[in-house]
């Protein structure tokens, strides 16, 4: 007889962000879950409390990816050269994992169990910004910008609405440059 390897919260979250790649947020249940990693799912409850509490744990791996992904691309990069790398990088994440990006937390900072890792998310942000010299209130808007332009713009394509034939990626290096505008308007 296999002995099957021992379940752990990250099994657990690897297999919930597996179904989700393959399915759809909508397809996340306990028991679809459970299904995956061959347990029963009264099981699951050693390991996460709820498919919410589960769900926020996906939201926290996604949330550590994005971040440990972002600050790779700009390590040692400043200024608009930072800026554009970090925007075609969270581009890319989204065109790779359309379906995980979906289940993406829209608040973290507002929720216990994924602030640690939403203000190091909002940290990479606002360090790739640094160089603007903007501060305070400035800072957060030029972040929140950044986020609206890519999330936005990669949302809608992953959903597959940008149906005219003229290039996306001359839509989206035109948005890059006019928020890099913006920045350098600031400064």
């Amino acid at each position: 007889m296999a002995v099957r390897p021992r379940l752990t919260t990250a099994k657990v979250v690897d297999a919930a962000l597996e179904l989700v790649d393959e399915h759809g947020v909508d397809a996340l249940t306990l028991a679809a879950v459970a299904a995956r990693t061959g347990v029963a799912t009264p099981s699951l409850y050693k390991h996460v409390a709820s498919l919410g509490e589960l769900r926020g744990l996906v939201g926290v791996r996604l949330i550590e990816e994005m971040t440990a992904r972002f600050t790779d691309a700009v390590l040692g990069l400043s200024g608009d050269e930072a800026v554009r790398v970090l925007m075609h990088s969270y581009r890319a994440y989204v065109q790779e994992h359309p379906k995980r990006y979906t289940a993406m937390p829209m608040d973290p900072l507002h929720d216990e169990l994924q602030r640690a890792a939403g203000l190091k998310f909002m940290e990479v942000l606002l360090a790739t910004l640094r160089s603007y010299g903007l501060e305070g209130s400035d800072a957060i808007h030029a972040t929140r910008r950044l986020r609206v332009i890519v999330h936005g713009f990669a949302s809608i394509e992953s959903g597959g609405g940008f149906g005219l034939p003229e290039g996306l990626d001359d839509t989206y290096d035109q948005l890059v440059r006019m928020y890099l505008t913006d920045l350098r308007g600031q400064s």
